[in-house]
C-alpha cells in the first residue's frame, strides 16, 4: 500500500479514491480450483491517510488445496512514474489490478489500523474457477490497466463488473441500497475527520457532483457495495438464493472510529478572516487612510488564483465531475489581472469600475448562497462578504476622490 501520500487538499481530491499499493506478479493458474475453494469480496474500512479515506473493496481467492490465497485489488497505480503529477493533475490516471498474497494484505492493513470484512459469496464450484480464472487473464501486464473515472469506474465498481462480466445475468443487484443524498453528500460523511479535504471537495467538484446517484452508480463507495453484495441474489436454473453466504469480520481494531468528526476550523477561519477585514476597513475609513495596495492585491489574487484552478478543473482536465463549477461566480480568474493592476498601476483606468463589479457580484452570490444549483461551502461565503466588503471600499473611494479632484 502506498505510504506518502501530499496532502494538499485539492490534490487530495483528487487522490481521495486511490484506495491500492504496489503490484505482485501472479503466480501460476491451476486449471481448476478444488471443492474446498471459496471467493469472497473483502472490504477495507477507512484509515487515516488521505488516500484510505473512502476505504477500499478487493476479490480474494483461497484454496488450501491447490495453495492458492490471493487477493485481486484493483485500487493500484504506479506512484513512482516520473510524470505522475502531471497524468495527475490532467486526469490520465491509469490503474491496474495486482494480485498480492492474502496475508500479506491483512498485515499491511492490521498496520493501518483498518478492519477487514470479509464476504464469502455463494457460488458453485465451477463459478468460483470462472472467475478465478477471468481474474488471472484480467491481472496480465496487457489486460491489467484501465482508465479511472471519479465515481464511475474504480476499485469498487471493478469487483461488481468482473463479477458481472463472468458470470452474467446469474448475478442480479437489487436496486439498494437507495442513496437519498447527492454524490457531493455521500462524500462528506468520510472527510468529517478532514474539514480541509471536504473544502477542497466543494470548491472543485462541479455540479455533476450535485445529483443523486442510482443505486448501482453509489457503488464507487466500498461501503455502499457492501451492502449491495448483501442485497444481490444467485440465479440457477432451479434457485435463487443469496450472493453472499456468509460475512465475517476478519480483523477488527478496538475503539475503531472510521469519520471521527474534527472541529471545522476553515469556516471558522472564513468568518474570522472577515472579522479582520471589517476591522481593518472600518479603522481606515475612520482615521481617513487610504487602503493600501498589497492586502487588496493578496486578497485578489488568491481568489483569482483558486477561479484559475478551477477552469483548468473544468475545461483542460478530463474530470467530468469537476464541470460547471458554480464556484466561479465569487472566484474570478480576472482577480489575478486586477491584483496585478492594483500593485503596479493602482490608477489604471476602469479599475474603479472593475471593483464596482466585483463587489456588486460577491453581494449577489452571497445573497443567492441557497439557491445556487451548486452545493457552496459554507466556509467560503465569509470570505466572498470579504471581497465585497474590500471591492465595494475600494469603488466607493475611486468614486469620493474623482468627485475631489473635478472639484
Amino acid at each position: 500500500m502506498i505510504s506518502a501520500v501530499p496532502s494538499r487538499p485539492l490534490f487530495a481530491l483528487l487522490l481521495a479514491l486511490v484506495l491500492g499499493g504496489g503490484a505482485a506478479p501472479s503466480p501460476a493458474q491451476p486449471s481448476q480450483l478444488s471443492a474446498e475453494s471459496e471467493v469472497s469480496m473483502v472490504t477495507i474500512l477507512p484509515g487515516e491517510p488521505v488516500y484510505s479515506m473512502f476505504g477500499h473493496s478487493a476479490l480474494r481467492v483461497h484454496d488450501p488445496v491447490l495453495g492458492v490465497n490471493r487477493l485481486y485489488n484493483y485500487g493500484t497505480f504506479d506512484f513512482s512514474d516520473p510524470l505522475f503529477i502531471p497524468k495527475f493533475a490532467y486526469g490520465h490516471l491509469r490503474y491496474f489490478l495486482s494480485v498480492v498474497p492474502y496475508d500479506a494484505a491483512l498485515r499491511a492493513y492490521q498496520r493501518q489500523r483498518r478492519p477487514v470484512l470479509e464476504q464469502t459469496l455463494a457460488l458453485t464450484r465451477a463459478q468460483r474457477t470462472q472467475l478465478f480464472r477471468a481474474l488471472e487473464r484480467n491481472a496480465r501486464p496487457e489486460n491489467r490497466y484501465y482508465q479511472y473515472v471519479f465515481f464511475f469506474d474504480n476499485c469498487s465498481t471493478r469487483v461488481r463488473d468482473v463479477l458481472e462480466r463472468t458470470l452474467g445475468p446469474a448475478v442480479q443487484f437489487a436496486p439498494r441500497p437507495h442513496p437519498q443524498d447527492t454524490f457531493r453528500h455521500l462524500l462528506d460523511p468520510y472527510a468529517a475527520n478532514l474539514p480541509l479535504v471536504d473544502l477542497s471537495f466543494d470548491l472543485a467538484l462541479g455540479t455533476p457532483s450535485d445529483r443523486r446517484p442510482t443505486p448501482r452508480e453509489a457503488h464507487f463507495l466500498p461501503d455502499y457495495l457492501f451492502r449491495a453484495f448483501e442485497n444481490a441474489t444467485l440465479q440457477t436454473p432451479d434457485t435463487t438464493r443469496a450472493l453472499v453466504a456468509e460475512t465475517d469480520t476478519v480483523r477488527w481494531i478496538e475503539g475503531y472510529e472510521a469519520t471521527p468528526s474534527a472541529f471545522p476550523w476553515p469556516g471558522a477561519a472564513g468568518w474570522a478572516f472577515l472579522v479582520l477585514v471589517l476591522g481593518w476597513t472600518g479603522w481606515q475609513a475612520s482615521t481617513g487612510r487610504r487602503p493600501g495596495a498589497r492586502g487588496d492585491a493578496l486578497l485578489l489574487a488568491g481568489v483569482g488564483g483558486t477561479g484559475v484552478l478551477m477552469c483548468f478543473l473544468w475545461f483542460v482536465a478530463s474530470y467530468n465531475v469537476t464541470n460547471f463549477n458554480w464556484n466561479l461566480l465569487w472566484a474570478w480568474p480576472t482577480h489575478l489581472g486586477a491584483a496585478a493592476v492594483l500593485l503596479w498601476r493602482p490608477s489604471a483606468t476602469g479599475l474603479r469600475t472593475y471593483f464596482a463589479a466585483t463587489a456588486v457580484g460577491a453581494l449577489v452570490v452571497a445573497a443567492g448562497w441557497t439557491a445556487w444549483p451548486q452545493d457552496l461551502h459554507a466556509a467560503v461565503f465569509p470570505v466572498v462578504l470579504a471581497v465585497a466588503v474590500r471591492a465595494g471600499g475600494r469603488a466607493v473611494r475611486g468614486e469620493r476622490d474623482g468627485l475631489m479632484r473635478e472639484t
